[in-house]
This record gives structure tokens, C-alpha cells and sequence, in this order.
């Protein structure tokens, strides 16, 4: 089973991540020759929604919506909400449901996508400086799983 970080890029084209990776590099290199505009742009960046979040927004209303028609004008209206829940659990279990493309496509990054741009600005504008060897060593163990120190 594919990890929950890596279901959204693993099910959408190659060329599709490609753009997306490229349009974070020229980001990144935009900000490393005008450091004074770093601070904004991460601020923009904890307001930028994930492809995860505009799923979940868009099927939650959309369930909401053909609900609410359920009850007021015809039963009809329940079988629209089963299939948005059939495709929100899709996407769950997956990371493809049939919105995936098209949000792609538009730009939505992944959670892990939009803090690779935040990591590396941050790194720019030196955040990390005062960070020893050994704390380097126990967050990259946590973040790849390692177990953590003492054990």
C-alpha cells in the first residue's frame, strides 16, 4: 500500500508532478534573490489549501448539498451523496478520486509539497543555523521512521 504522503503524487501523471515540482523550484529561486520578501511568502504559504483540504471541502458541501435536496425535493437527490461518499473513501483508501486530476492540473499541492517550499525558505533565511549534529540526527530519524533515540 502506498504511504499516505506519497497516494496524490503517485496517482497523478508524471508530467502533472513535474510542473508542480518545477513551479516550487522557481519559487524557491525567486525568494533566494529577494530574501526580503521570504517572510511573506511563507506566510501565504501556511494560508495555501492542500489538494487533501479542497477534497474534503468540496465533497463535504457537495454531500451537504444533495442532502439537504434529499429532504426537500426529491429522494433522487441521496444517490448523488452516496456516489460523493463512494469517492471521498476512494480517495482515502487510494489517493484517486476523480476531482484528483483536475485539482492537480490547477496547481493544488500536497501538505508535503507546500512545506518542501517552506523548509527550503526557511533554510534561506536561516532558521536552522543554531540547530546541532545531534538534533539534526534525532529529526531526521523521526522523519524517516527511525527509532528514536534510546531505544
Amino acid at each position: 500500500m502506498i504511504s499516505t504522503a506519497d497516494r496524490v503524487p503517485c496517482n497523478t501523471a508524471p508530467e502533472i508532478n513535474k510542473r508542480i515540482r518545477k513551479m516550487t523550484e522557481r519559487n524557491i529561486a525567486y525568494y533566494g534573490s529577494h530574501p526580503e520578501e521570504i517572510d511573506q511568502r511563507l506566510a501565504e504559504l501556511d494560508q495555501e489549501w492542500d489538494v487533501e483540504r479542497v477534497i474534503e471541502t468540496q465533497a463535504s458541501s457537495l454531500i451537504l448539498g444533495s442532502t439537504f435536496l434529499g429532504f426537500t425535493m426529491s429522494r433522487k437527490w441521496y444517490i448523488f451523496t452516496a456516489i460523493v461518499g463512494g469517492f471521498l473513501l476512494q480517495h482515502a483508501i487510494q489517493g484517486w478520486c476523480p476531482p484528483v486530476p483536475v485539482l492537480r492540473r490547477a496547481g493544488f499541492r500536497t501538505q508535503t509539497e507546500i512545506d518542501s517550499e517552506k523548509y527550503a525558505l526557511k533554510a534561506m533565511r536561516g532558521d536552522f543555523r543554531n540547530v546541532s549534529e545531534g538534533q539534526r540526527q534525532s529529526v531526521g530519524r523521526a522523519t524517516t521512521g527511525g527509532p528514536p533515540q534510546g531505544m
